[in-house]
């Protein structure tokens, strides 16, 4: 792994040594992630600042993925073979919270669901086998709490990145985004996916750490890690709410100026 050049958004800082171990802060992955990977992190800036217009993208908070009711994935696959068990249900209050600290802040919010409609995809020769159950238009409906309200934006998407295929790209040059707040699942398929292109699209991005989730706890843990060092800042979703009434404050003083 090499790090980014001086020119690109993750470029290693140049003070002596890098930087200190311990400025990684408190993270969910810090039980898996070993001293190697902690020295490699220490080489690079993966604690960016936010830009003044963002966007929040929530990727795929569907009913498949929670199934009818909190139950352990064991107990829930069977019924539900998408289902990601209670790693969904541990992250809807924070899903919550962040969708209503973005209305309240009046920033665009850009919803992703499943596209099962028949002809939808390119081709079968690029698709996996699925299990009978588990493209079903139905468990594509959003979880009534963190349903698309009037005025918010909503793009089926047929492959794991919200940007392939999609409207989404064209929606943010329309408001002029500079940053990507980014929740939902699954954190190693289209979330990563998601932010990968966001940064390839020169948006800072956001990743909400307690607002994302996977059905694997270790790829959870081990992708955020991931994408902090490379392509995001992971953000607690304190940070996010601050630095989204940090907006909606500017505004109110604009306002009365």
């Amino acid at each position: 792994m090499t790090p980014a050049t001086s020119a690109g958004p993750r470029a290693a800082r140049p003070s002596e040594g890098g930087r200190e171990l311990d400025e990684l802060g408190a993270h969910c992955w810090d039980d898996v992630i070993g001293a190697d990977e902690r020295l490699i992190a220490s080489r690079y800036e993966t604690k960016r600042p936010l830009g003044t217009r963002p966007a929040l993208l929530m990727i795929d908070c569907y009913a498949k993925v929670f199934g009818d009711r909190p139950r352990p994935l064991a107990d829930a696959i069977d019924e539900w073979p998408a289902t990601c068990g209670l790693n969904a249900w541990d992250a809807l209050p924070a899903m919550e919270k962040l969708l209503h600290g973005a209305r309240e802040a009046g920033i665009p919010v850009i919803h992703t669901t499943g596209e099962a409609r028949p002809g939808s995809r390119l081709g079968a020769a690029t698709q996996r086998a699925r299990v009978p159950g588990e493209d079903d238009v139905v468990g594509y409906e959003f979880m009534p709490s963190l349903a698309p309200v009037e005025g918010e934006l909503m793009a089926r998407k047929a492959r794991a990145s919200a940007f392939f295929g999609t409207p989404v790209t064209t929606w943010l040059r329309q408001v002029d985004a500079d940053t990507l707040i980014v929740a939902g699942e699954s954190t190693s398929g289209c979330v990563r996916a998601s932010v990968v292109d966001a940064y390839s699209h020169g948006l800072e991005v956001a990743v909400v750490e307690e607002a994302t989730f996977d059905r694997s706890l270790l790829s959870h843990k081990v992708n955020l890690f991931d994408m902090h060092l490379k392509y995001a800042s992971v953000l607690h979703l304190g940070e996010v709410l601050q630095y989204l009434a940090g907006l909606r404050s500017d505004v109110l003083e604009g306002a009365r100026a």
